[in-house]
């Protein structure tokens, strides 16, 4: 076992949140835009295919087969992408020895482990993802579980709300999107808020 095996098993889950949060995107909402200096969910999966793969090519030195971008910029296209190139730095990781990821490498104008961008790459994901997530309630959809409960899964975590995700894995997320979707219902928020700070104003 390595010690790092953490890092590489949070990888293969934030792949999994990705996708299915990108296949929450409606199709005829690829090109919204909620502020003009805000980016659309397609330049989010642009963002998302060609930042990390520069960041993987020459920050930690994983290329893979494929180009950064799927031939056609369409959801199904992107999904397919993603989850192809992501695998394969998922098993080019799942490779390395410890001494990989403590050896150091550029990040920007800094040096650090290949542990610690890593992980930052990660962070850097997860934050474009919460962006796409809000634009998912700006349109009045549900949310699946990512990290815990929300509203959607019953609320809060004290009050016993479940964790639901939309897809168990990326296989599945494949197969059922190509069906037209295929994910569990949600139960709502139930009797209690959904947050810490109930709104008193009714």
């Amino acid at each position: 076992m390595s010690r790092y095996d953490f890092l590489i098993d949070s990888y293969d889950t934030e792949r999994l949140k990705t996708l299915s949060v990108w296949s929450q995107v409606p199709e005829g909402r690829m090109t919204f835009r909620p502020e003009p200096r805000a980016r659309s969910p397609l330049e989010h999966m642009v963002h998302q295919c060609v930042s990390e793969d520069t960041w993987m090519r020459t920050m930690l030195g994983i290329s893979v087969s494929r180009a950064a971008l799927p031939s056609e910029e369409t959801k199904p296209a992107f999904l397919a992408h993603y989850a192809g190139v992501s695998a394969e730095r998922l098993t080019q990781l799942e490779a390395q020895p410890d001494a990989w990821f403590e050896a150091e490498t550029a990040f920007f104008d800094v040096t650090r482990s290949k542990a610690w961008v890593l992980a930052r790459r990660l962070t850097h994901s997860a934050h474009h993802r919460g962006q796409l997530t809000v634009y998912l309630r700006l349109w009045g959809q549900a949310l699946y579980s990512t990290y815990g409960p929300t509203a959607d899964t019953g609320g809060l975590f004290q009050h016993k709300a479940p964790v639901i995700y939309r897809y168990q894995s990326v296989d599945d997320l494949l197969a059922g999107e190509a069906r037209g979707g295929s994910h569990p219902p949600l139960p709502g928020p139930g009797v209690h808020s959904p947050t810490e700070r109930p709104d008193r104003s009714s």
